[in-house]
């Protein structure tokens, strides 16, 4: 049988090797650039948080726990991780769950693949071929690129999502899959940085923080986080930002606010009395406040916050002490949107998942056509979940022609 693979990232790459278990299968990758995997050196800040040990069907939004059940059982986190381990690949868990290659470098995990890829005698990939055309022809399929033209009984299209397109999203797949009467969810950013008021946080650009984050509309709240949160020229990061950041993208209705305390294990009365005691050295400036608590950049910025005035310590008075403990324990910074999908690491919407069946991810509009990763309405947290849903649903997929 001959199948189509489109696309060769995390979740083609696993498809095809799935269906090139069975040595009567020809399989063929058409991947729209120069390499297969180029997406993948990206994601976890080059070290690849390949999968999360927790994750589970309930975790993933878009289609949703019922949709991602059958990939997710058929191939859970530990499934995944003895795949790699039968490629070669070593592994590291953190104690939250993220999944790492023991070398701490993407490229491992990339190469790993691409030599499995190699070694399979009825496999071939074919880079630089983007595909502008998929359309039933008689008893299969026939897939036209710019230079070359293809057909297959089956085709699995697996061309990831919009999201990051200098690093080669793009929303071909469902074009492909409109093509043959499939309906788009509108595509969003997710996993990506927050613009908020920028004067604050500019001051404290590169700065780390461990925070509890409540992300608010009109004073109603629409999602909190707690974990660290990064600073950057325009507003927040990190991992915090980016869990709260599908909210934000997704939220019309009243103006968006970020609630920010960083001193969660702390009452409020607690850092009061750390700051008087600190208020007794009169000899410090009072925007020294939070010396011994916090970065020194942030402890400034919340003082600056408070009112605190560029002065001695001993001319802050009780009233100041207390804003800038409510400060530390709640600063608000308006939320003016989230980074577009060029910046986001995943992609929220794809093909409607209602008319794919779970259990084989075939499409019900044209049987022989199949889907997997990204370019479904499938979304994930971060912490490696995106990529545990890419292998299980390109494994599933795969599965399917054995």
């Amino acid at each position: 049988m001959d199948i189509l693979i489109l696309g060769g990232g995390a979740s083609g790459m696993a498809c095809a090797l799935a269906a090139a278990q069975n040595p009567q299968n020809r399989v063929t990758v058409l991947e729209r650039q120069a390499r297969v995997g180029r997406k993948l050196l990206s994601t976890g800040n080059g070290r690849c948080n390949l999968t999360n040990l927790h994750a589970a069907p309930e975790d993933y939004a878009g289609g949703g726990a019922a949709f991602c059940a059958p990939a997710l059982r058929a191939f859970p986190p530990g499934e995944i991780l003895r795949f790699f381990r039968e490629l070669g690949l070593l592994t590291t868990a953190e104690p939250d769950g993220r999944v790492y290659p023991l070398s701490d470098h993407a490229g491992s995990v990339v190469d790993v693949l691409r030599f499995a890829l190699a070694r399979r005698e009825n496999l071939r990939l074919c880079t630089a071929q983007c595909v502008m055309a998929l359309r039933r022809k008689g008893a299969g399929f026939a897939v036209e690129t710019e230079t070359d033209r293809f057909f297959a009984h089956k085709v699995v299209v697996a061309c990831g999502g919009a999201a990051g397109g200098k690093l080669g999203g793009t929303a071909d797949g469902c074009r492909l899959l409109e093509s043959l009467g499939h309906r788009r969810v509108p595509l969003r950013p997710a996993l990506v940085p927050l613009r908020t008021d920028p004067v604050l946080p500019r001051s404290c650009k590169g700065v780390k923080a461990d925070v509890a984050a409540r992300l608010l509309a009109g004073g109603r709240e629409l999602a909190r986080e707690t974990g660290e949160l990064l600073f950057t020229e325009t507003g927040v990061s990190g991992p915090v930002g980016f869990a709260l950041s599908r909210s934000a993208a997704h939220s019309p209705g009243p103006a968006l606010t970020l609630e920010l305390d960083f001193l969660r294990d702390y009452s409020l009365e607690d850092i009061l009395y750390l700051l008087r005691r600190r208020a007794e050295d009169p000899a410090l400036e009072a925007r020294e406040l939070f010396t011994g608590c916090l970065h020194s950049r942030l402890g400034q910025m919340l003082c600056r916050a408070a009112g605190i005035p560029a002065a001695p310590m001993s001319t802050v008075t009780p009233a100041q002490l207390r804003a800038a403990a409510e400060t530390a324990k709640g600063l608000v910074l308006p939320v003016l949107g989230a980074a577009g999908l060029d910046q986001a690491q995943v992609t929220v919407g794809g093909a409607d998942t209602r008319e794919f069946d779970p259990e084989t991810l075939e499409s019900r509009l044209c049987p022989g056509v199949y889907a997997c990763g990204e370019v479904l309405d499938v979304d994930g947290p971060c912490g490696g979940y995106n990529l545990q849903w890419a292998w299980s649903s390109g494994l599933l997929a795969g599965r399917n022609f054995l």
